[in-house]
């Protein structure tokens, strides 16, 4: 397989080059591809998997060059620290220079489902990563020109609480429920970088009621906290799936909020939509929370005090 990057001036291949090439030769032992730089084309050979990750790695690096930051890609120096690398067959991405990827058997398939399917829909308990993985997915599809624009949206009613009851005008009402996405995507995107992504509406927040009427095709479209669904509402989601798009639904059915009695969307389609083609449901456990070694106790605590 064969990929080529293609830079705009001479400043660009000697910061993404290194001094006497020695971040092409370091990339070349690191990702095992044969690189070429030429004209200002960077190309890049060998096996497939080899070739698309060597070709996102010197992806992201140009970014941070034409975002005025300094690039990550490094040699051996001396006394310097190798970059971290994917191991072969792990499906990762890279932004702001690290790498995000699967930490835990749970998250890996969670990762290949949503580079399968056009619809995941992940179920787990807080600290998993269903989020945090679906927002790096989106920007490595963003970024490889697969989708033109990412869509984030969760319920804005929890706990039976009214928008109407809160201060402020309506960004103001919505903005606190919305906060959580904004959260995950500054991890991953510098503040002005994801404030251009705004401006051109490359990259939008909005609360579910927003997407009524929409087709979204060409987009990456991720749903969150969706356990705070209802049954028309995740209908109405689900049905705004448009061509060359993708859709991520995350939650966690131990944690609904409906008012009264109504029954949660994410519950539902686990029947409603069992075995469509091109449907995928990932289901994550405790063993996948990476977040503090407490929240995976706290978690089983849990779920022994409520089990029937």
């Amino acid at each position: 397989m064969e990929k080529t990057l293609k830079l705009r001036t001479n400043e660009e291949a000697i910061k993404l080059y290194g001094s006497l090439d020695e971040n092409l030769r370091f990339a070349e032992k690191e990702f095992g591809v044969h690189l070429s730089a030429r004209n200002h084309v960077l190309t890049l050979t060998g096996a497939k998997r080899d070739v698309s990750r060597a070709h996102d790695f010197f992806l992201d690096q140009l970014e941070r060059i034409r975002s005025g930051e300094a690039p990550k890609v490094r040699g051996r120096d001396a006394g310097e620290k190798k970059p971290e690398v994917p191991s072969r067959g792990e499906v990762s991405f890279f932004h702001k220079g690290a790498i995000i990827k699967a930490k835990s058997k749970g998250q890996q398939d969670y990762l290949e489902a949503i580079q399968a399917h056009d619809i995941v829909i992940a179920i787990g308990p807080a600290g998993t990563g269903k989020t945090f993985l679906a927002m790096a997915a989106a920007l490595d599809a963003l970024k490889k020109k697969q989708v033109d624009r990412i869509v984030l949206t969760r319920p804005a009613v929890e706990a039976g609480e009214s928008l109407g009851f809160l201060p402020g005008d309506l960004y103001a009402k919505i903005n606190p429920y919305l906060r959580p996405l904004y959260d995950a995507l500054y991890e991953m995107v510098d503040f002005d970088e994801a404030a251009r992504y705004f401006e051109r509406r490359i990259i939008e927040v909005a609360p579910l009621a927003y997407m009524r009427g929409r087709t979204l095709n060409d987009s990456f479209v991720v749903l969150d906290e969706a356990q705070n669904t209802t049954h028309a509402q995740m209908k109405m989601f689900l049905t705004r799936l448009g061509f060359s798009s993708k859709v991520v639904v995350t939650g966690d059915v131990t944690q609904i909020d409906l008012p009264g009695a109504k029954r949660s969307g994410l519950v539902e389609i686990q029947t409603i939509l069992a075995g469509i083609k091109g449907i995928k449901f990932a289901f994550l456990s405790e063993k996948d929370v990476v977040r503090h070694p407490l929240v995976q106790e706290i978690i089983r605590a849990y779920e022994k005090h409520e089990r029937p």
